[in-house]
């Protein structure tokens, strides 16, 4: 069975979150999952409506870049997960870029590290 996965993301940054969409449908891949990202700017109620959508997710994968620090929707978003108790795990984007997020474990994109995460979910 295919799990929820909301995939946040800095704008500047979308291109990585399309790979790693592209990558689930890979059949060669070891993870599946459906992709319940934010991929239209939400009206003035786009808090409320986001957190309704992550908080009926099974995980939560944010890719990680320099971007990420300075992105306040998809920080938002990632503190949403972590107050609805959203299982949250980061993928660095860039692997000479190390950038960290308190209180969120941040590894290297690959496909084991993906599928442990999604297989960890219940």
């Amino acid at each position: 069975m295919s799990k929820r996965i909301f995939v946040s993301f800095a704008k500047e940054d979308q291109i990585y979150r399309d790979g790693i969409v592209k990558q689930a449908r890979d059949e060669r891949s070891p993870f599946v999952f459906t992709d319940m990202s934010v991929k239209q700017p939400w009206d003035i109620a786009w808090k409320t409506n986001c957190r309704t959508k992550i908080r009926g997710c099974d995980g939560m994968i944010a890719m990680v870049s320099r971007n990420t620090l300075t992105a306040d929707g998809a920080i938002w978003e990632i503190n949403c997960a972590k107050e609805e108790g959203v299982p949250v795990l980061g993928i660095h984007i860039f692997k000479d870029s190390k950038v960290q997020i308190p209180g969120v474990r941040i590894v290297e994109w690959n496909w084991i590290n993906i599928a442990n995460f999604i297989n960890s979910l219940g």
